[in-house]
């Protein structure tokens, strides 16, 4: 059973095979994502990762690994606060903030940190369903 303050966190990193499978996958083929000479162009200075390559690692976790298997995702909010770029080693935090037992739901905040320097890259919140586990 989850309650308030329950969290867990996944370190991951992205490599430029994920972005390049994740861009055709979605037909984003924006060149800040895969060209480096566009990239060294831009205040970014190399490709970033899609920023919602980067917030899908909140669906691996809230999908399987917490609240687990059988979790249905019903709502999320994402803010980009800063690029992600390959081969960096990042940290999703996802902290319960509100339990509903009635509907079988919770309120998580999500996190992703730079590993490194511990600045906040995305946040946002999710809702999701899991009669078995909430």
């Amino acid at each position: 059973m989850l309650n308030n303050g329950d969290l867990y966190t996944l370190s991951f990193s992205f490599t430029q095979q994920d972005v390049n499978t994740f861009a055709e996958v979605t037909g984003d083929n924006n060149p800040i994502h895969l060209d480096e000479n566009y990239a060294s162009q831009t205040v970014f200075k190399r490709p970033i990762i899609h920023g919602f390559l980067g917030g899908s690692i909140f669906s691996r976790i809230l999908g399987t690994l917490f609240p687990g298997q059988g979790s249905v995702y019903l709502k999320q909010s994402l803010e980009f606060l800063r690029p992600m770029y390959v081969n960096e080693e990042y940290e999703a935090v996802c902290t319960i903030k509100e339990v509903n037992r009635e509907k079988n739901q919770a309120l998580i905040e999500t996190v992703v940190k730079q590993k490194q320097t511990g600045k906040v890259v995305i946040k946002g919140e999710a809702v999701v369903m899991n009669k078995a586990k909430i």
